[in-house]
């Protein structure tokens, strides 16, 4: 094995193109060898060697198919050993087991105190009174105090076990590794050799040669690239990998269009990163945009900036060629939709138009310059610029110089006033040109339409469902199929850097129950006509567990994670297990000294909150839930980790319903600026387990801390339904010192927001999206239930999507033997269990043995994308 497999990577790097593929395909790809004749038996240092990677695989939750091993074999000792190697490295950062994860107890669980209190009042009264060459304030003993590295606080090695610290017993901060207080460790039992595999458990497949892996990877950016809407971090890492592998010169990959905004502002600017390149590449970028925005974007990319636009930085200077090319894009534009595009980001646009020299090109770009000054509002004058600009828009339809100033109408204006005059029909009448905007508005223009204006609006609706993205169709569906009911809270998740929510007081009036049906129905309709355009199959297979999964939506702020969950999915806990979660950090010099908090808040059944289990409570009801300690700094390379354990079953006991586990930058550090920030969660064997803190065979979930935040809470855990929740969310606090018990209020508004909306309906499910496809392309349906009983579902005659999707899941079953499902080209699994024919497509949470060689591997993202494709 040769060092320059194994690098040193942070949480925020992007993974390599191996690695990619890797977490997207579950593909290992192999250089090409001449390895030995299928009747040779492979050298016996290559046969050992793939038996012990093997086992290092499978302690990791991986597995390795047949056709992987026999690739392995044919490599030679030194080749098996890089790739090997790699292949460990790139499993190890996914999981997070390339880092040191030694908690400040190092024989936890057992060695947290018991007495939290007692144990604080122990590290007051050393650090206040304990004084150099003096008997222990504590024990009394004598030669005992001696001073630790670097925090030079005098530590009793009497009081304070040395072997159970990795810290300082009264600051918490690291020390020097070499200090004589850190005695050696007591040797940790092993785990238990029957350990369970973990739910996540893989198998790898070998890709191929790397030129394989090059047309594999084009295949994995041409999906991404067709994706509807904004993609996630994880995805835009994957994307800039991918593209890599892609040349600026020869285009033929690039499509014709790329519908989410954000990716195509990311891929131009890849594009026109190389100047050498512009000759090809600027008519190419140029060619792709149609808005106004498009352009903003891109310019914003082009400056390292966020394509989304959440925070705009300053604009790097653009070369003239570029400036010309931008300029030509926004005057083929329409003015009026160009300026409407302009004032939704004022500030940026003004200070873009200073870059693009727009007044200079007055006679070349008339329509660009006519649109820079309506934004800016310039003043009319006799100048010649001005008579330049009277001219343009005396040529240009809606647009006109009235007396010193450049007019063009503003829709967004318009239809405010119409909804502000309860009317409801100019409303629409505006809405309908922009279809997105009527579903977005549809539950207030329903709110305001009496019964002939509710008629209005849902021709409207059927006249223009067809012409929206997907996510707006999935996002006004759920939404309005909860508002037959009065609610008590409603939640919002407002575009930003962060994944941050808004709860306040429902203060509508639901809406008439029938009206809501109507619309519902019309959406749904939609839906399954959308589905109904994709090739039909003869067989498919949803697995019901499917149904605690939500669709994914306002992907821009997920976490990076091992299991890409969308965020409010729920899934059920092993039963027996504990879990334990795990919190990494490593300080960097941006950001100084750094304490990270990993707290659970508990609450009972009601919301009312009971308990913590954090740095101020190490324990709580004895060991239901056991803390690792403290640790207040994180000096790399190594880092700090901090684990909580919990039992369900004790914690139950105690009397609590509901876990809320947050994540507190102590300090009020943002996570973005750290070095490393990961958390995650195992699932650990029968209570009294033991071997190391961190397995990586037990990691089930795995996810990084990099947004601007100082607080994370990842997830709820229903105690008394032994289920988990995802949420991945932002919660905001202000100050320093965070501590649970400080944001308790704000912590129970969170949890009890969250749940209620996920389980109300108003985001549609994954299981039912999964559901509404395969009814719409399969004539046979089979339904996997938990307990592995199938049901079984045929159209029938003269049964139509909608009646065939609502039957689908019901005790209306044909009551025949369920067919092989083997032979089904369409799946929507938990896990990839079944050995899917080629040329089948399945979506599985846990790909677990599908093989991404002959089955099209979808994520949650590409069933939504799904429904773009006849819009």
């Amino acid at each position: 094995m040769t060092a320059a497999t194994a690098s040193t990577r942070t949480t925020g790097a992007r993974r390599g193109l191996a690695a990619t593929l890797l977490a997207r395909r579950g593909a290992v790809y192999l250089p090409a060898a001449a390895g030995p004749r299928p009747d040779t038996a492979p050298h016996p240092l290559v046969a050992a060697g793939v038996t012990l990677l093997e086992l290092e695989l499978l302690d990791r939750g991986w597995l390795t198919a047949p056709a992987l091993r026999h690739a392995l074999t044919a490599l030679d000792p030194e080749t098996l050993a890089a790739e090997g190697r790699a292949l460990l490295a790139d499993l190890d950062h996914a999981l997070g087991a390339d880092r040191d994860h030694t908690p400040l107890f190092r024989n936890f669980p057992e060695s947290t105190p018991a007495d939290t209190v007692a144990f604080y009042a122990d590290r007051v009264l050393a650090l206040l009174l304990q004084a150099p060459e003096q008997p222990c304030v504590l024990c009394g003993a004598e030669t005992t105090v001696r001073a630790l590295s670097p925090c030079a606080h005098l530590v009793c090695a009497a009081c304070f076990d040395g072997a159970d610290f990795s810290a300082c017993p009264l600051c918490h901060r690291r020390i020097d590794a070499r200090d004589p207080f850190l005695r050696p460790e007591r040797t940790r039992r092993p785990a238990h050799p029957d350990r369970a595999l973990p739910a996540r458990l893989r198998v790898l497949h070998h890709g191929g040669d790397h030129m394989v892996r090059t047309a594999d990877a084009g295949r994995e950016l041409t999906t991404l690239l067709g994706r509807t809407g904004a993609l996630s971090p994880q995805d835009t890492d994957d994307l800039h990998a991918l593209l890599t592998t892609r040349e600026r010169t020869e285009l033929s990959w690039l499509p014709t269009a790329i519908p989410a905004r954000e990716t195509k502002a990311r891929v131009l600017a890849w594009l026109l990163a190389d100047p050498a390149a512009h000759p090809v590449t600027i008519p190419a970028a140029t060619a792709l945009i149609d808005t106004a925005t498009d352009i903003l974007r891109l310019a914003v990319a082009l400056s390292g900036g966020d394509a989304g636009l959440v925070a705009v930085g300053r604009f790097g200077p653009i070369a003239r060629p570029l400036r010309r090319a931008l300029l030509a894009a926004l005057d083929r534009l329409d003015p009026t939709l160009a300026v409407e595009d302009m004032r939704r980001h004022p500030r940026e646009w003004k200070h873009l138009a200073e870059r693009l020299h727009a007044f200079e090109y007055a006679r070349r770009y008339p329509h660009a310059t006519l649109a820079v000054a309506a934004l800016r509002d310039i003043r009319l004058t006799d100048d010649a610029l001005s008579a330049r600009l009277r001219a343009t828009a005396a040529h240009t339809p809606s647009a006109r110089a009235d007396g010193d100033r450049l007019r063009l109408p503003h829709w967004p204006a318009r239809v405010e006033a119409a909804l502000a005059a309860a009317d409801v029909d100019t409303a629409v009448a505006l809405l309908t040109r922009r279809p997105g905007q009527l579903l977005r508005r549809l539950d207030h223009l329903l709110r305001l339409a009496d019964e002939d204006g509710v008629e209005t609006v849902l021709t409207a609706v059927r006249e223009v469902a067809g012409r929206v993205s997907p996510a707006v169709l999935l996002s006004a569906l759920g939404a309005l199929r909860t508002r037959a009911r009065k609610g008590d809270e409603r939640v919002f998740f407002p575009k930003g850097g962060r994944a941050q929510t808004h709860i306040v007081p429902e203060e509508r009036a639901p809406l008439p129950a029938e009206t809501v049906t109507r619309a519902v129905d019309t959406l749904t309709a939609e839906v399954l006509r959308r589905a109904g355009t994709l090739p039909p199959v003869e067989l498919a297979v949803v697995d019901a567990a499917l149904d605690g999964l939500v669709a994914p939506f306002a992907e821009r702020t997920a976490s990076r994670a091992l299991v890409t969950l969308p965020r409010g999915s729920e899934l059920p806990v092993p039963a027996g297990r504990t879990l334990r979660l795990f919190l990494h950090w490593t300080e960097s010099d941006t950001s100084g000294v750094t304490d990270l908090d990993l707290s659970v808040a508990l609450f009972d059944a009601a919301w009312k909150y009971i308990g913590t289990c954090d740095y101020t409570n190490l324990r709580y009801a004895d060991d239901a839930a056991v803390h690792s300690g403290d640790l207040t700094s994180a000096p790399a390379p190594d880092g700090s980790t901090e684990f909580v354990d919990l039992d369900l079953d004790k914690l139950a006991a105690a009397g609590v319903r509901y876990l809320v586990t947050v994540v507190f930058s102590y300090n009020s550090v943002p996570f973005d600026l750290l070095g490393d920030a990961f958390a995650g969660l195992m699932v650990r064997d029968q209570p009294g387990a033991t071997g190391p803190a961190f397995d990586p065979r037990q990691v089930e979930q795995r996810f990084d801390l990099t947004s601007p935040s100082n607080t994370s809470v990842p997830m709820v855990v229903d105690v008394a339904g032994g289920t988990m929740r995802w949420l991945d969310v932002a919660s905001g606090v202000t100050g320093d010192h965070h501590a649970v018990h400080r944001h308790a209020d704000e912590l129970t508004t969170l949890g009890h927001g969250l749940t209620g909306l996920f389980t109300s309906g108003a985001r549609v499910g994954l299981g039912e999206l999964a559901t509404w496809q395969a009814a719409a392309r399969a004539r046979t349906v089979v339904v996997r239930h938990l307990d592995g009983s199938r049901s079984v579902y045929r159209r029938r005659a003269a049964e139509d999507p909608a009646a065939f999707a609502a039957r689908i899941g019901t005790p209306a079953t044909d009551g025949t033997p369920a067919p092989d499902l083997a032979t089904a080209h369409l799946a929507y699994l938990l896990r990839g269990d079944i050995p899917l024919p080629r040329g089948a497509e399945a979506y599985a949470l846990h790909p677990a043995d599908l093989d991404p060689r002959t089955v099209r591997l979808l994520a949650a993202s590409d069933l939504v994308t799904a429904l773009a494709g006849q819009t």
